[in-house]
């Protein structure tokens, strides 16, 4: 349809933008959803908020990383010294990140006191001498070119980590290595076509590392080798294969290897003899998750055998202590997530980035043996609880007779009111991966929306991680059809009972979750409006275009054959996009090219279809500078009150729907 109007919407919504009342405090006031005044602004859900990350103890010193929007994204190396003090290990200009597989993790490394680590400005590795910071890997052929990361200590002040090497043209090429103190790499491991999680035993005569080669992601089939430390080539495959998840390698002190394989569709914990694998637990219950960045943890060992796990069960996420014979004790705590980023002292202490229903994230310490839990670091709240919505996790019908879950957030402000037989608008939160999942959280993000009077909901659709493999592949061959479905169930079952406007629908996400929205939109017609950040809308045309990481990943997910690729990619379909349409995307995004926002803007310009094209520079796969993430929230809202016909309080940005 060639009209710029808008003809799947009430007549009432178009044209019709209501003004929102004068605001007195202490009273409540009914007002149209969507105009409610919030104390939440977009600019304090970056203000003083860190994401913490890469947590490591080293001999009485607390480590970890908190990325910093603040301080346009940098990654900051933050320590706690045995006495308590909190101080930053590098000057002000370091900025601690690995692009290893683009999406980096496990950038540093902290042993014996000393720190080494990725520099995200050359990619080069650094040591840390008193005050000096000193480069250790040579100045690579071309910027970018050789990238570390997952570093362990190896023999004789020695190095091992993944080595990423991209060449002029072609696919890069990822090995196990070990760095000399002069910056010399001798070849561990080659030939496959990814690396991660090296671990030396505590005795230092063996190598186990995971290892796997395309179309397979880390989450569909690894393998766990083990290797003689001094002959590398004497190695043993101890588990794993094309159709088996391992993740996680841990030695103990008595010489076994703990790991996590999903074997039986669930990740459990295994543990290898030097003979044998025998279970440590089996539940149908998830003790991993996709690896999409190095490093990640989700267990640690403890004294007498135990081990301290993080896991997943029915959707919702636990801590336990598992017994040297294997029985599970439930931590009573009240944290919505526990993280990957899990560590302990080896003794009796875990620290973890705990996340909570109605608190900010946090890191925290955990005496499992006193129940003793002290908070390090906290983010800001910048809100008062009465404005944090109630998360209600929910499940509902969908295709094919199955279910699909999710986390509902209400309107919540205690100041306003929505008008008597007035429902609210609802936004549908497609996650990335697609492999992620989503949970009970506090977020200042949402928030933002909730206090604003529209509703929120976070779609876990088939594919998502946390509900066994089996959950997972649903989403097999089947990428743009089932995770569409699911969207739309989530949002008709809401509307179904009451909760929101079956009229006012609208539908975001990031990456693969950006996929899905430009899909929602061109494959159905339930919702209003949608908002893709960075999202892909040419399958065929990513399929030359993505980096080696994920370059096999959609064969997986929609198979081999083109045409498939053609008829599930949104620009082939742009011309059943009837309604306005937002697209946010970084110009430095290597996973998905900035091109792919391009088409779908020209396609709509072309057919006059309204919508928002903004892109920022300097970004990535991500939006991780303050000013962008605040912008971004600001011309969305002001997006969905043009749409939905509501004026946003404040003082929103301009916004010009394009329409030729």
């Amino acid at each position: 349809m060639e009209s710029a109007t808008f003809p799947l919407y009430p007549p009432f919504l178009v044209g019709s933008r209501e003004q929102p009342p004068a605001y007195h405090p202490g009273m409540t006031t009914t007002a149209p959803y969507g105009s409610w005044e919030s104390p939440i602004d977009a600019a304090d859900t970056v203000a003083g908020v860190v994401r913490f990350s890469d947590i490591q103890y080293d001999d009485g010193t607390l480590n970890w990383l908190e990325s910093r929007p603040s301080e346009g994204g940098r990654t900051v190396l933050v320590r706690r010294m045995l006495d308590g003090t909190i101080d930053e290990v590098l000057p002000a200009t370091a900025s601690v990140r690995t692009m290893v597989h683009e999406y980096g993790g496990a950038a540093y490394l902290a042993s014996d006191g000393e720190i080494i680590y990725s520099e995200f400005t050359d990619q080069r590795l650094y040591g840390v001498q008193g005050d000096a910071v000193i480069p250790i890997t040579p100045e690579p052929p071309r910027p970018m070119a050789l990238r570390y990361g997952d570093a362990i200590p190896g023999a004789d002040g020695s190095l091992i980590c993944v080595r990423e090497t991209h060449p002029e043209e072609g696919e890069a090429t990822n090995e196990l290595v070990a760095i000399d103190l002069d910056g010399t790499a001798t070849v561990i491991a080659s030939g496959s076509d990814f690396y991660s999680s090296p671990r030396i035993s505590m005795d230092g005569t063996r190598l186990a590392w995971i290892e796997w080669s395309h179309p397979n992601m880390p989450w569909d089939g690894t393998r766990l080798v083990i290797a003689d430390l001094e002959d590398p080539a004497d190695r043993t495959v101890v588990a794993g294969g094309p159709d088996e998840s391992i993740a996680q390698p841990e030695w103990t002190w008595n010489g076994e290897l703990v790991f996590v394989s999903d074997r039986t569709g669930w990740w459990n914990l295994y543990r290898f003899d030097g003979e044998s694998v025998t279970s440590i637990l089996e539940m149908e219950a998830e003790f991993a998750g996709p690896a999409w960045l190095l490093g990640f943890s989700w267990y640690g060992l403890l004294s007498g055998g135990r081990i301290v796990a993080a896991f997943w069960e029915s959707g919702q996420h636990h801590l336990g202590i598992i017994s040297a014979d294997g029985q599970l004790e439930h931590l009573d705590l009240d944290y919505s997530s526990y993280g990957y980023h899990l560590t302990t002292d080896g003794d009796h202490t875990v620290w973890f980035v705990g996340a909570h229903p109605k608190r900010p994230s946090a890191l925290v310490e955990l005496d499992v043996d006193s129940g003793v839990e002290t908070v390090i670091r906290s983010n800001p709240s910048n809100v008062d609880e009465a404005y944090a919505p109630e998360p209600r996790l929910i499940t509902f019908p969908t295709t094919g007779g199955d279910i699909a879950h999710a986390v509902y957030y209400p309107p919540t402000n205690p100041d306003f009111d929505g008008p008597a037989g007035e429902f609210p608008p609802l936004i549908v939160d497609i996650h990335g991966g697609p492999t992620a999942n989503v949970y009970s959280m506090f977020s200042l993000q949402t928030a933002y929306w909730t206090s604003r009077g529209i509703g929120l909901v976070d779609v876990n659709y088939r594919g998502s991680t946390g509900f066994g493999r089996t959950y997972r592949e649903r989403l097999e061959n089947e990428w743009g059809v089932v995770d569409v479905d699911d969207a739309v169930a989530a949002a008709e079952y809401l509307a179904s009972i009451g909760e929101v406007d079956v009229d006012r629908l609208a539908i975001t996400g990031s990456s693969a979750g950006g996929y899905t929205t430009l899909a929602a939109l061109a494959f159905r017609d339930t919702f209003s409006a949608g908002a893709s950040h960075y999202g892909i809308a040419d399958i065929e045309m990513l399929m030359g275009d993505s980096h080696k990481f994920e370059s096999r990943y959609e064969t997986r997910l929609l198979g081999d054959d083109p045409e498939v690729w053609r008829t599930r990619s949104p620009i082939h379909s742009v011309d059943r996009i009837d309604v306005p349409v937002a697209l946010f995307q970084g110009l430095d995004d290597k996973v998905v090219p900035p091109n792919q926002a391009v088409l779908i803007a020209e396609a709509l310009a072309s057919r006059g279809i309204p919508h928002v094209h903004v892109e920022y520079e300097g970004e990535g796969h991500g939006f991780r500078k303050a000013e962008n993430v605040i912008h971004s929230l600001e011309t969305e809202l002001a997006f969905y009150g043009e749409v939905f016909g509501f004026t946003p309080a404040g003082d929103p940005p301009e916004i010009d729907l394009v329409r030729k």
